[in-house]
Order: structure tokens, then C-alpha cells, then sequence
């Protein structure tokens, strides 16, 4: 005869057992309607005029990392629910990536001992490269978050609390909570380590970052945004850029302190003209044996048009850097939308978010340090409402000549990040013989993410802006 408390534990299994259950059924149901609504691309009448599957996925990945990381407005764990939402819901949408193979060759050996090649199919060059390293991303990001627990240097206060209350607000985002340290500010070794965390989500930007904008180049552009570009440069800069791109001394810093960045809007605007003016530069470029509606009564040599699209495409990547939190350009929106590449949908989107949170979660623990230095220097506050009154956007990204690109002299770099070795450059692998097209395209993206992206960050002194205290 079985006692109560047995009978209380046997009830207890199968509670915990029907509860396991139904979890399990709510999950297979999300997956039946994540995938219902991809199948449908995002059609519900069934009538086949939705979008196409790339830009399915690519929304699917956005609307996704929106609902389980929010704004964040403040540096701590994600809650638990929605961190497991977010790896088993994006683990579903990477999973098409599984399926998307190239032919590459392979040699057998058959039963009477000779060798004979046949194609093989293999996950293609530039997923099988780049979505384990961003999968290593997202968890050093929610890594990072994680570290936050149980921490006691820092606190937050309601933007509704009284104002004797409330602690340091760092930008004029009134409704997030505010930042209060100790009133001596933050202890030297909490110091040190925020600062490492700081340094650990700058990396997992820049990569991020780097990733996103590799893959976006490598789509291609619409006729419908060729359309309507303007036939030059010089139409689409205005005068006044124009000429303070083609001066023949010319310093990309320089340039954009003449330029108004006070708002949102003026950035975008500014980063649309340039990236339309490189496009009109690179076409006349490849097409000036040919007559047709691009030319222009005004001729510029070839040596003079490469030279404006570098000095542009500096432009755009400091731009990039100060900014980062900036909307996508029409040339980026008219990309992902016209975009029939699935792999490429869900690289770009996967980089994407995790380059938005980074950013996010570089603002959060630059706001703690800011309440740290307003602790041990009240005389802050008066001169931020000083630099207030200026029309500036993201003064706290904007970096001077010659400051160190980093507060650690142990930080880690991006190729420790990411894995990448001088060794594994050296050391090709001569069985895995890619197709040309994404053999090219995975090459690309590997060495211009690791070489041409990243020098130019160097040469300009630059790093992701997050990083700039």
C-alpha cells in the first residue's frame, strides 16, 4: 500500500510529464506556423502573391530578433523564455541553410583500388564559413549579457522615480531608466572589468558589421534604383559636396565636420547621396567605351573617378562607424528587397541583428561608465548641457585623431574573435575545389572582411564606434 507523500510524488512525475508535453506541442505548433507563413511568404490568402522566399526569411529573422531582444534598456540577462525562444526559433530559420549545397569534386576509390572523382555536394562556400562564426557571435552576445547577473556597482531608476532619486541620463533618450553608481563611482576592478566587457561586444560588432557589409556588396544592385539615379556624380552629390570630394587635398574628417549632422536624417540623407554617387562612378567606369544615357557632357578622366569613389567609400565607412545605429540606406533597402538569394537573405539579416543588439548593449555600458565618470567628475554634467546645445547626433561615438582604438592593452582582436589565423590563409585545402562563382564569392568575403574592411578601419584610426569613451 503506497503512502501519501508516494502518491503526491507519482502525481508530481506526471504533472511535470503532461506539462513537458504540452511544451512540446506548443513548440511544434510555432514551427508548423513559422514555416506555414514562409511557405505562404507572407501571403495568409493562399494566392501566391507574397514576397519572395529570401526576403521572407530576412523579415522572419528581423520580426524574430525583435520580439526576444526588445530595446534593452538595461544590462542583464536575457529572461530565460526568451532566450530559448530565440536559439530554438532561430535555429529553425538557419536550418534552411543546411539544404542550400554546391557540387564540389571528390575522390573514391573503388573495389578494384583505382581512384575516380565524382561530385559531391557540400553546404556552399560562403554559409559554411560565415554562419558558424556568427552563431559564435550571437552567444558571445548573449554571453556578455549574461554576465551581468547578481552584478551590485550599478543600479537603475524609473524615469517616473522623483528627481532626487533618479541617476544619469547619457543621452536624450528620456524614456529609458536611469544610471546610479556609488557616489564614489564605480570600484577600480568593477571599472576594469566593464571596460572588458566593453571591449568584448566592440569585437562582436566590428565582426558583425564587417560580415553584414561583405554580404550586402555582394548583392546585386536593382535596375529599378539604377532608374533613378541622376546621369552624375555631380547631380547627385550637389555642388558643394561635390567639390569638397574632388579638392585635391582632401581629408574625409575633415569633411564631415563641415557637414550638418545634427539629426537622423541628415546622416541618412548624406549616406544615400554618397552611396548613389559611387554606384553612378563605378558604372561609368565600366561602361565608358559605351554610348548610352549614362554619359556626360562633363568628362572626368578614369584615374579622377576612381579616385572620388575611394574618397566616397571612405566617407561611407566612417559614416558606418560613427553612426551605427543609423536606418538602412535606400540602396541597402532596394538590395534586400530585390534580393532572390536565400543564403545571402539570411547572412545579411543574421549579421544585422546581432550588429543592431551589439550596439545597443555597447550604449548600455558606455551609459554606466558615463555615470562612473559624472561620479568622480560632477563637472561632466555641466559641460554635457554645454555640448548639448550644439547640433550633434552621437557625440559619445565620435572619435579624435590619433586616440587609442582601445582602453585594454589585452584586448582581443577580431581575428581571435572570429578564428581566423594567418595559418589558415596559408593552408588552403586542395580536395575542396568550389565552383567558381561562390568559390570567388566566399573568397571575397573572407579576405575583404579581413583585409580590406579592416585596413581601412586601421588607416583611418578607426574602430567600431561603440568602443569610443
Amino acid at each position: 500500500m503506497t503512502t501519501i507523500d508516494e502518491q503526491e510524488t507519482t502525481i508530481s512525475g506526471d504533472d511535470d510529464h503532461v506539462s513537458l508535453v504540452k511544451a512540446k506541442r506548443h513548440e511544434l505548433e510555432q514551427m508548423k506556423e513559422r514555416f506555414a507563413k514562409l511557405i505562404l511568404r507572407e501571403d495568409m490568402s493562399g494566392g501566391g502573391k507574397g514576397v519572395s522566399s529570401a526576403l521572407a526569411l530576412s523579415n522572419a529573422i528581423t520580426n524574430l530578433a525583435a520580439s526576444a531582444f526588445g530595446e534593452q534598456h538595461k544590462l542583464a540577462p536575457m529572461p530565460e523564455d526568451r532566450k530559448r525562444r530565440w536559439r530554438r526559433e532561430v535555429g529553425w530559420l538557419l536550418s534552411v541553410t543546411n539544404y542550400i549545397v554546391e557540387f564540389v569534386p571528390s575522390q573514391q576509390t573503388s573495389k578494384d583500388g583505382s581512384n575516380m572523382e565524382v561530385m559531391m555536394t557540400k553546404q556552399r562556400g560562403d554559409l559554411r564559413m560565415n554562419i558558424p562564426a556568427l552563431k559564435k557571435l550571437d552567444a558571445m552576445l548573449i554571453g556578455c549579457l549574461d554576465n551581468f547577473k547578481n552584478q551590485n556597482q550599478f543600479w537603475y531608476v524609473s524615469k517616473d522615480a522623483d528627481e532626487s532619486e533618479k541617476g544619469v541620463q547619457r543621452s536624450d533618450k528620456w524614456w529609458l531608466p536611469t544610471v546610479k553608481v556609488p557616489p564614489e563611482g564605480l570600484s577600480e576592478e568593477s571599472r576594469k572589468w566593464m571596460q572588458y566587457q566593453k571591449d568584448c561586444v566592440n569585437q562582436v560588432l566590428k565582426a558583425s558589421m564587417a560580415i553584414n557589409a561583405e554580404i550586402l556588396a555582394e548583392m546585386e544592385i536593382p535596375d529599378d534604383y539604377i532608374d533613378n539615379l541622376p546621369k552624375n556624380g555631380r547631380e547627385s552629390l550637389g555642388d558643394q559636396i561635390y567639390k569638397s570630394i574632388t579638392v585635391d587635398s582632401f581629408d574625409p574628417g575633415q569633411f564631415l565636420s563641415t557637414m550638418d549632422l545634427s539629426n537622423e536624417i541628415n546622416v541618412l540623407d548624406l549616406k544615400n547621396k554618397i552611396e548613389a554617387s559611387i554606384v553612378i562612378w563605378k558604372r561609368k567606369m565600366n561602361q565608358k567605351d559605351s554610348k548610352s544615357s549614362w554619359s556626360s557632357s562633363i568628362t572626368v578622366s578614369m584615374e579622377k573617378r576612381e579616385l572620388f569613389e575611394d574618397r566616397a567609400e571612405t566617407i561611407l565607412l566612417l559614416l558606418k562607424q560613427r553612426f551605427p545605429g543609423l536606418p538602412q540606406s535606400s540602396l541597402e533597402i532596394s538590395k534586400i528587397e530585390s534580393n532572390k538569394d536565400v543564403g545571402h537573405a539570411i547572412l545579411e539579416s543574421y549579421s544585422r541583428v546581432l550588429e543592431s543588439l551589439a550596439s545597443t548593449v555597447m550604449n548600455r555600458i558606455e551609459d554606466v561608465l558615463y555615470a562612473d565618470n559624472v561620479a568622480q567628475d560632477p563637472s561632466l554634467l555641466a559641460k554635457k548641457r554645454t555640448l548639448s546645445s550644439r547640433p550633434t547626433l552621437n557625440d559619445s561615438n565620435r572619435q579624435t585623431p590619433g586616440e587609442s582604438p582601445t582602453g585594454s592593452p589585452t584586448a582581443t582582436t577580431l581575428s581571435d574573435v572570429m578564428g581566423w589565423s594567418v595559418e589558415q590563409e596559408a593552408s588552403p585545402q586542395p580536395e575542396e575545389k568550389e565552383p567558381e562563382k561562390y568559390h570567388s564569392k566566399s573568397a571575397k568575403i573572407l579576405a575583404r572582411t579581413k583585409n580590406s574592411y579592416m585596413e581601412k578601419l586601421e588607416a583611418y584610426k578607426l574602430r567600431s564606434p561603440t568602443t569610443r569613451h
